[in-house]
């Protein structure tokens, strides 16, 4: 295990307390764009339950902890995920459920995989042995900082995209996107600094991320297909993550800038399998500050 410094972070994180009014947001919140919409709406859906668990998790890592500047960190990790948990879920009900969109369901799938299947303590109820426990959850925070990875990249592409602008989308949902998106490039550095220091290996973020990408395409891909099965301007359509209209749809709304490309997503995971990755080479932390220093929502509570 390092016990050297092990915080690579270049500020001092802290946590930000925000609320946003989801009255008046229509339910195809990039006008025009109603598959983009729900695309970045399941974000919703799904994000709460994963944060949660990394805040868990790392709650479960802090007594192992040895450096004093990672383990603040940390902690501010944990407040600023627990904070992006709580304004996606007011999102899911405020926004999605006052547009008539069940989400419960979909949500119960995806807490069944982080509190009863693959990445619980107790995978499938099964008794972790104590000499089993640390190593696994080493690889579950390894996990996280795959995840982690993405989160950085995704947000670099949501700070910067000015399409949403350009065609009116609703200024709420912006700021939420782009507020968690600045706390995710400003803590980028903490979940893989963590791994390292607990005495996570290079060899093993290989798996990890093979894990992640396919797992996480599947599952959001089910999700925004629960939401679009219920939107009437689908005219009833049942897609399926497998179901090439989706793909296809997927192609077009990416192409004309709304959502990321697949082929820009997987691209940008490769990076994280390098031998000389670091997170400070991923993103820009100025460029999220200086969002989160004009952010509504920000501002908003400094009031």
């Amino acid at each position: 295990m390092h016990t050297t410094a092990a915080s690579t972070s270049p500020t001092t994180l802290q946590s930000r307390k925000v609320q946003f009014d989801w009255a008046a947001v229509p339910l195809h919140w990039i006008p025009g764009q109603p598959l983009a919409s729900h695309v970045l709406s399941q974000l919703h859906m799904m994000l709460p339950i994963g944060e949660f668990w990394f805040c868990k998790l790392y709650n479960q890592a802090l007594p192992l902890i040895t450096d004093a500047k990672l383990a603040e960190d940390v902690k501010a990790f944990i407040k600023q995920e627990a904070m992006h948990a709580r304004a996606h879920q007011g999102a899911a009900t405020g926004y999605l459920g006052a547009h008539g969109i069940e989400t419960q369901s979909f949500i119960d799938r995806v807490r069944w995989l982080f509190e009863q299947g693959p990445l619980s303590d107790q995978p499938w109820g099964r008794v972790m042995p104590k000499w089993l426990y640390r190593h696994w959850l080493v690889f579950r925070l390894g996990m996280v900082a795959a995840i982690e990875h993405s989160t950085s990249s995704v947000g670099q592409y949501v700070l910067r995209n000015r399409r949403w602008d350009e065609v009116g989308a609703d200024p709420t949902v912006l700021d939420l996107l782009r507020w968690h998106c600045a706390e995710e490039i400003e803590h980028r550095c903490v979940a893989f600094d963590l791994y390292r220091h607990l005495g996570g290996r290079y060899g093993t973020r290989w798996l990890q991320k093979l894990i992640w990408i396919p797992a996480f395409l599947l599952v959001y891909a089910q999700g925004t297909s629960h939401i679009l099965s219920q939107d009437p301007a689908f005219g009833g359509r049942k897609p399926s993550a497998l179901s090439p209209w989706f793909w296809l749809q997927w192609h077009r709304a990416a192409k004309a800038g709304f959502i990321p490309p697949i082929g820009w997503f997987v691209k940008e995971e490769l990076r994280y399998l390098s031998w000389t990755y670091s997170p400070l080479e991923e993103a820009n932390t100025q460029e999220a500050l200086d969002y989160m220093a004009k952010s509504a929502a920000v501002t908003a509570q400094l009031g």
